[in-house]
C-alpha cells in the first residue's frame, strides 16, 4: 500500500512517500519544504508528488495539521499558516481512498511510540506518581502544541489533541507580571503561545531590551529566536536575559501540564525549538521552575520529563497514524 504522509507546519512542511504491508515500512521519498513557499496545500501537494516521481497512486494520505481539525469536509483555517484546507479539495487532486487529517501533537503523540532510546534526554527522571497508561507531550514552535495519550488493553497508545498552548497566560513572579503588562498593550488575549514559541522568543526579546536599555529601536524589533540564541554565545546580554526568561516561562507551563495530566508514562518535550535550546533546559533552574507549584510541587517532582531530541518526530508519528487507520 502506498501512503502519503506529513507534518504540516507554519515553518515548514516534512512530507513523506512510504509503502507499507501490514506494520512493515519502507520510505519511498522524502523532503521539507518551507510552507512559506507555497500559496496553499494544493500547491504543496502537488509540487512533492512531482518530486516523488511515483508510479502508484497514494491509497492513504495522512496530514498533521497545526490547530483543530474535522473528519467532514469542512474547510480548516489553520493556525500561523494561512491555508484553508478541504478534504475534497485534497482527495480529487491526489485521488486516495483514504484521506485522514489529525492535529499537530496528535501526530506528535503519536510519533512517541517510535522513538528510541537515543532520540530522548531526560530531564527529570521522576518516578512514584501518576498513572503510567497516561503520557503527554508538549514543545513550543511556530506555536505551542499539546496533545496526550492513554494506553488501551492492546498496549497501543490512543492520542488526543488539545489547544491548550492557547489558554491564558499567567505570570509566575514579578518580571513575568511586567511581561503580562507589557504583552496586554498588544493583544486582546496574552495566551501561553504567544511567548513560548518561535514568536514568542521576539516578544520576549522586545520587553528585555525595553527593560534593560529603556528603548526598543526599530532595528533590533524583529530577531527571531534563532539569531536571539546565537548572540548569548557572543555574549549579548539582552539575548542572553532572552533566553533565560524563555526558558523560565517554557519551564512554569511544563509544570503547568505535568499538574493537569499527571503523567506517569512521562511527559515529553518536543516542538522545534525545545531541542534547539537543548543547554537552556538541561539546567537545575529549569526544574525548579517546573518544580515551581507551591503545595503540588512534589507531584511535579514526580513526573517524568523528556526532551526529544529527534526532529522527525511529527512526520513519524503521521506515518504510524496513516497505518493504523488503513489496518484497523
Amino acid at each position: 500500500m502506498d501512503i502519503i504522509a506529513g507534518d504540516i507546519g507554519g515553518t515548514k512542511s516534512w512530507l513523506a512517500w512510504a509503502t507499507a504491508e501490514g506494520q512493515e515500512m519502507a520510505i519511498c521519498y522524502e523532503q521539507v519544504y518551507a510552507s512559506a513557499d507555497f500559496a496553499s496545500s494544493e500547491a504543496l501537494m502537488q509540487r512533492f508528488v512531482s518530486d516523488a516521481s511515483q508510479t502508484a497512486r497514494p491509497q492513504a494520505v495522512c496530514l498533521a495539521l497545526p490547530g483543530p481539525v474535522v473528519q467532514d469536509d469542512r474547510p480548516i483555517r489553520l493556525t500561523n499558516l494561512d491555508w484553508v484546507i478541504k478534504k475534497s479539495s485534497l482527495r480529487n487532486l491526489l485521488g486516495a481512498s483514504q484521506l485522514l487529517f489529525i492535529n499537530d501533537f496528535q501526530a506528535a503523540a503519536q510519533g512517541v511510540s517510535t522513538l528510541t532510546a537515543s532520540d530522548t534526554v531526560t530531564l527529570n527522571p521522576g518516578g512514584g506518581s501518576g498513572d503510567p497508561a497516561i503520557r503527554a507531550i508538549t514543545g513550543a514552535g511556530t506555536g505551542l502544541g499539546l496533545a496526550w495519550m492513554h494506553q488501551e488493553a492492546s498496549g497501543h497508545y490512543r492520542a488526543f489533541a488539545t489547544e491548550g498552548g492557547h489558554t491564558d497566560f499567567a505570570p509566575a513572579n514579578a518580571q513575568q507580571e511586567r511581561l503580562l503588562a507589557f504583552m496586554r498593550q498588544r493583544y486582546a488575549h496574552v495566551s501561553w503561545e504567544r511567548l513560548v514559541s518561535g514568536p514568542g522568543v521576539n516578544q520576549v526579546y522586545q520587553f528585555c531590551l525595553l527593560e534593560m536599555t529603556g528603548e526598543i529601536p526599530a532595528e533590533l524589533r524583529e530577531r527571531n529566536g534563532a539569531v536571539v540564541n546565537q548572540a548569548t554565545q557572543a555574549g549579548d546580554p539582552v539575548a542572553t536575559a532572552t533566553m533565560q526568561l524563555f526558558a523560565d516561562l517554557y519551564a512554569n507551563w511544563v509544570g503547568n501540564v505535568a499538574l493537569l495530566y499527571q503523567p506517569g508514562g512521562g511527559l515529553y518535550l518536543g516542538g522545534g525549538i525545545s531541542a534547539r535550546i537543548q543547554p537552556w533546559l538541561q539546567t537545575q533552574r529549569f526544574l525548579d521552575a517546573c518544580f515551581d507549584k507551591g503545595r503540588m510541587a512534589a507531584l511535579v517532582r514526580q513526573t517524568p520529563i523528556h526532551l526529544i531530541t529527534n526532529t522527525r518526530l511529527g512526520l513519524q508519528g503521521a506515518l504510524a497514524a496513516a497505518v493504523r487507520h488503513t489496518t484497523g
